[in-house]
């Protein structure tokens, strides 16, 4: 089985997954102007996304963490198994320590905010095609700064515990949002991260968890 390391292949082939059309033109304008990077298809969604690996196995997918339908992060550990030769590039607006670390956990090499310098995201995919890993400068300096835990269950983050409470005193997710300057978006994809870590099908098993680990009064 080949690896990410081992791709003979000079060319670079990269699946490129975002919601916005334009915004997938301009970063296929960056990523094409290197003369050994070729963008092989463009996805919609984490579900094309993953389609679109599997039917060309690139060299990299760069991927956007807030899209709709399926989450992102859980779209990383599949992609990983069914086309390990694929590396996985995450490109997005997050820039919170605690997306970043979700992402490297589930099997990105790459974590790059998009209002980054364009040539970040070419250096990124470069080094994840050599099998090394790559994080914004900026936000690399915040993740050795900030402890990974902080005494919460199941790898919780702090915010993650924050929603969780406020979601087990009955707000909805754009309650939270506006509570927390957030966007909906971001709540949805905190919220589907939650239930993956604590394993909660439904609101009520959120509520218990919340209350069981002493989360609500955070």
């Amino acid at each position: 089985m080949r690896t990410v390391t081992d791709n003979p292949a000079k060319t670079i082939t990269v699946v490129l997954a975002d919601d916005h059309e334009v915004v997938r033109h301009g970063i296929r304008m960056v990523l094409e102007a290197e003369p050994e990077i070729e963008v092989v298809a463009e996805a919609a969604d984490a579900d094309a996304a993953a389609r679109y690996v599997l039917g060309h196995r690139p060299s990299v997918l760069v991927l956007d963490l807030n899209m709709p339908g399926p989450s992102s992060l859980e779209t990383i550990p599949t992609v990983r198994e069914t086309s390990p030769e694929t590396a996985v590039v995450v490109l997005t607006m997050q820039n919170e320590p605690a997306f970043a670390r979700q992402a490297m956990r589930a099997g990105a090499l790459g974590y790059v905010i998009k209002h980054a310098a364009a040539g970040e995201l070419v250096d990124a995919v470069r080094a994840a095609v050599r099998g090394d890993t790559y994080i914004n400068p900026q936000l690399g300096a915040r993740l050795a700064a900030e402890p990974d835990k902080e005494g919460l269950p199941d790898e919780l983050t702090k915010r993650e515990a924050e929603i969780l409470g406020l979601l087990a005193l009955g707000y909805t997710n754009p309650e939270i949002a506006e509570q927390l300057v957030l966007s909906v978006r971001t709540v949805e994809t905190h919220r589907a991260n939650i239930q993956r870590k604590t394993n909660a099908a439904s609101r009520a098993d959120l509520t218990a968890y919340a209350v069981e680990h002493g989360l609500v009064d955070r």
